[in-house]
């Protein structure tokens, strides 16, 4: 291709080539004021919205083939939609399925963690035999260097033991729980600890065989100086079923309500509750009085009295929110604190977690910097560019 350009420039006159250059020329300067006014619409926030828009409306816009089906297709594929409603409701049995399972199995793990609980509340000591723990690394030392460390940690221990008194059970395990997990430490409030130090253990309870759906979880507390109650619960009620009026949400069960417990606090020490002062001046007289008003205050808590769902199902934008991160965090207790409590109270469930997004982040950097390597071996490639984004980026 590059002989055939080269044989035709020869054979142009030098006349018809000065009127390429200037066509060029003119080319070019039209390229510049195109780019320059391109520039300026990107530095503008309203057009930039008004495109965001746009491009908003076309996310999930249907192509306008359906529409275009002839009505015998349109009729095969209503008959395909009648099949997936079929599939729905199969799936709906399959999840009841699971529900009885995870009935099933609850039982077989109670008795383990009835003893964890023992252990934490000082009810049970674990024998020597109970407590051996191989760390990761001891794997790679000899059987005689880790009994020799045994026996160096164990005299260690004692010195420890007489300089101060042994605690019992494990202190404040739930609250470290709690204050380990940002989607829990976020409702703890400073005046919720002295409380949660006295939390024992928290369990799940199913529905029973044949009842509807649901689960309850159940915190176990020891006599305080806060409230009487030594249990408190919250319910969450699901639902396993395709909605009639569509169908094709269903994704599994949902929550449908949940209800939680009144909690009998102790004159002077309910946290979910705060004074304040404020001062009126009376409009006439221009007299100053003080009034006192008892205000909700935020506390862990508040978990145990959650909006109520109207039978209507309508309900405001705030509460919608509220409820929609109290079924999360009751999803997120039954689901991975209680059946992993101890691996939350070290911290190993948690950077667990974080390894997963660590390998994404590492996976994105290497993508970063082949891309870079690319870059630098490319003999077009001009690092000046890159110093120098374009509007449209830096707008970003």
């Amino acid at each position: 291709m590059a002989d055939i350009d080269n044989k035709d420039t020869a054979e142009m006159d030098p006349a018809d080539m000065e009127d390429v250059e200037e066509v060029e020329e003119e080319e070019t300067g039209e390229d510049n004021k195109a780019r320059q006014l391109t520039v300026q619409m990107m530095q503008n926030p309203q057009i930039l919205a008004a495109l965001q828009e746009r491009l908003d409306g076309l996310v999930g816009s249907p192509s306008g083939y359906m529409e275009s089906l002839p009505k015998i297709v349109k009729r095969r594929v209503n008959a395909l939609k009648n099949l997936q409603v079929k599939c729905a409701h199969i799936e709906a049995k399959f999840y009841e399925e699971v529900h009885e399972l995870e009935r099933k199995y609850a039982a077989l793990y109670q008795p383990l963690f009835d003893k964890r609980s023992e252990i934490i509340k000082a009810a049970y000591e674990p024998t020597d035999e109970e407590c051996e723990w191989k760390a990761d690394d001891e794997e790679e030392l000899s059987v005689s260097k880790q009994d020799e460390m045994k026996d160096k940690a164990k005299v260690e221990e004692e010195k420890k033991d007489e300089e101060k008194e042994d605690p019992k059970g494990i202190p404040e395990f739930w609250l470290t729980v709690f204050k380990n997990v940002d989607l829990l430490s976020d409702m703890l409030q400073e005046h919720d600890e002295p409380i949660l130090k006295h939390l024992q253990d928290i369990k799940v309870k199913f529905s029973d065989a044949g009842q509807p759906m649901s689960f309850t979880l159940e915190f176990f507390f020891e006599p305080n100086d806060f409230f009487t109650n030594t249990l408190l619960t919250k319910t969450y009620v699901m639902r396993s079923e395709p909605d009639e009026t569509d169908p094709f949400s269903f994704d599994g069960p949902e929550i449908m309500r949940c209800t939680g417990c009144p909690i009998d606090w102790t004159k002077g020490k309910n946290v979910t509750l705060k004074t304040i002062k404020k001062k009126q001046k009376h409009k006439g007289r221009g007299t100053v009085r003080t009034v006192t008003k008892t205000v909700p205050n935020d506390s862990f808590f508040n978990f145990f009295s959650p909006p109520e769902v109207p039978e209507s199902g309508e309900m405001d934008e705030d509460s919608e929110a509220v409820l929609a991160a109290d079924f999360e965090i009751g999803h997120f207790i039954r689901e991975r604190i209680v059946p992993r409590a101890v691996l939350y109270f070290t911290g190993e469930a948690i950077e667990d977690d974080d390894d997963d997004y660590d390998e994404e982040g590492e996976e994105a950097d290497d993508e970063e910097g082949e891309e870079e390597a690319d870059e630098e071996n490319d003999p077009e490639y001009d690092p000046k560019k890159d110093a120098n984004p374009p509007a449209e980026c830096k707008q970003q």
